[in-house]
């Protein structure tokens, strides 16, 4: 029995498994993600004007109100995912967040469209900590790496549909139901997202295991002096690359409409380029041609581009230069995020889902202050361009931060590498289960 144990704790994902929780990170990547062209819109509905400090400012709010709610909720997320099992706390996330997302839909007052964003957010943060977690089943560093490239290539699949998705369904519900009023039409992305959310919390229930896996992280990756002490700046890069993503996915709405004339279509190709640059950075960076340890030396130089993207939004003046401007950024944070995290992991030992729940909340923290400063700080006079300014500045300051973070997580390598040599057998013959 004690060997029957200790093999399924070793045991990796199945092939069924890991296609469920890539499902699951793709369904909250789209549900966030289709809505970015379109929130100025509902919001300039709800509200019943086209002021554009109004809607700067409420675009800005609950986006960030959004993120907010993954701050608070995804480390109490994670710890109980560490204690009850990923399964029931992915599936509870998409049920929730699918019921939140119709009522946002459904929302006719401003109280009620704040509501429905802050516990889409609060359900959304369940799926980040615990599907990043499949660590606890990781035989060889080179497994936890490519299954986290794979994590991060789903979220940003989502983020790449997501804007293009919303014109495409309202295009197909009009031709297919003329009669519908425009109404029930500009809800129909809101309830096909919804409904997809809920199809893949059943995949979740049926083909993701419910019991955590004990051993293998504890074994394999030891959480050494280094690896604990590079943790606070790690949390740090996360939280200022997140920032600048959330002020430069704001800014760019508010500046493509006010400033560039874009049309919405033209801003969501915009957003589309972002998640297709994105996609291709978080394959490239964890893929066979770089090998995983070799990844933390990647994260001073992708702050130092960050920086310099997001400060030169305000000088692109064109939708080529912005197109260029847009490829800059997507790709910097391309790499920062799924390296973070992947660092994280290693470090985290047993309490995967903790240490993973403190990385999406540095995240969602970031995101939100950055979304609301892009919003808010946009049309402010005193510091010129400040909501892309003051965001550079804040990068160079993480920068700072991940300087010695390479030399800090040497111990932690080594450690790892050592320990894994000494993984039973049972390890090596369970990672050929593929089925």
């Amino acid at each position: 029995m004690t060997k029957r144990i200790d093999e399924f704790a070793f045991r990796p994902l199945r092939t069924r498994s890991m296609a469920a929780l890539l499902l699951a990170m793709f369904a909250i990547a789209l549900g966030y993600g289709f809505l970015l062209p379109i929130l100025p819109s509902t919001i300039a509905r709800i509200v019943d004007s086209s002021d554009t400090a109004v809607l700067s400012r409420h675009t800005g709010v609950l986006t960030g109100i959004y993120t907010l709610a993954l701050f608070l909720f995804a480390p109490l997320w994670g710890r109980l995912a560490d204690k009850y099992g990923r399964r029931p706390m992915i599936v509870a996330g998409l049920a929730g967040f699918a019921s939140t997302l119709a009522l946002f839909a459904m929302a006719e007052t401003l109280p009620t469209l704040y509501l429905g964003r802050f516990l889409n957010g609060a359900f959304a943060s369940a799926i980040a900590p615990a599907a990043y977690a499949v660590g606890d089943r990781a035989p060889t560093k080179e497994w936890r790496a490519h299954r986290f490239a794979l994590l991060n290539i789903a979220g940003a699949s989502g983020f790449l549909v997501g804007p293009m998705m919303g014109g495409f369904i309202v295009s197909g519900v009009r031709i297919a139901l003329p009669g519908l009023g425009e109404a029930a039409v500009s809800r129909s992305p809101f309830f096909a997202t919804s409904a997809f959310a809920v199809v893949v919390a059943f995949l979740i229930l049926s083909f993701v295991p419910g019991k955590v896996a004990r051993g293998s992280v504890r074994r394999q990756d030891a959480r050494g002096m280094g690896g604990r002490a590079a943790l606070p700046r790690l949390l740090a890069v996360s939280f200022v690359t997140a920032l600048a993503v959330g002020a430069f996915e704001v800014g760019l709405s508010l500046r493509g409409i006010q400033s560039l004339g874009m049309s919405t279509y033209r801003l969501g190709l915009m957003f589309t380029e972002c998640s297709f640059v994105m996609l291709v950075a978080q394959s490239v960076v964890f893929s066979p041609l770089v090998r995983p340890e070799a990844t933390r030396w990647l994260l001073t130089p992708a702050l130092a581009i960050l920086a310099a993207g997001v400060a030169a939004v305000p000088f692109a003046l064109s939708e080529i230069s912005m197109t260029v401007v847009v490829a800059v950024i997507a790709a910097s944070a391309g790499v920062l995020s799924p390296v973070v995290t992947y660092w994280i992991s290693m470090s985290a030992g047993e309490r995967q889902g903790v240490e993973l729940g403190w990385q999406t909340a540095s995240a969602s923290l970031g995101q939100a202050a950055g979304s609301a400063a892009g919003g808010v700080l946009f049309n402010l006079t005193l510091v010129p361009n400040a909501s892309f300014t003051l965001t550079a500045v804040a990068v160079l300051g993480g920068l700072v931060a991940s300087v010695g973070i390479p030399r800090l997580l040497v111990s932690n390598d080594q450690q790892s590498s050592v320990s894994s040599t000494a993984v039973p057998s049972t390890t090596k013959s369970a990672s050929g289960d593929r089925s």
